[in-house]
């Protein structure tokens, strides 16, 4: 270790203090993009975004920390289940539009109703945001299982 850092000009010092300059950059750039992922996912009905992209986004994010620090320290602050948010997200983006369909719809025809919140007030309520978050669980998921394959260890 002592020849890595010495080959690349590092002291043992300067290497601490890089880590932890990396470590915090990186938890307050996490919840920038995980809120842009937010962003995106409740937009994407009016605007160009989606669950998909979301999904992406906030799968970078987690990336984003896992390239800061290692894969058990990630699995203490963020517990995940690659294959239960999958499994969720699969289920959802298959239950809404089937359920449509059972419902004497065309098979993804979306609904749509207004919700009356005592503070919010009159609010949209689309079936098109839970397909969208069934999307955004399958693309995060997969995403997320992918790096932890490639990364060698099995979830």
């Amino acid at each position: 270790m002592k020849s890595t850092l010495k080959k690349a000009g590092y002291s043992r010092v300067q290497k601490q203090m890089h880590d932890v300059f990396l470590q915090f950059t990186s938890k307050v750039v996490f919840f920038i993009i995980i809120m842009f992922a937010f962003n995106l996912f409740f937009a994407g009905h009016y605007t160009p975004g989606g669950g998909f992209v979301g999904g992406l986004l906030a799968a970078s994010a987690l990336i984003l920390l896992l390239i800061a620090y290692d894969r058990k320290t990630l699995f203490k602050m963020i517990p995940i289940d690659y294959r239960l948010i999958i499994t969720t997200g699969l289920f959802l983006s298959l239950a809404v539009p089937t359920l449509s369909f059972l419902f004497g719809t065309p098979f993804l025809t979306h609904q749509h109703t207004y919700l009356q919140l005592p503070v919010l007030g009159e609010i949209p309520l689309h079936s098109a945001l839970l397909f969208d978050l069934g999307v955004f669980l399958t693309v995060a998921g997969t995403t997320l299982l992918m790096i932890a394959l490639i990364e060698g260890e099995e979830s």
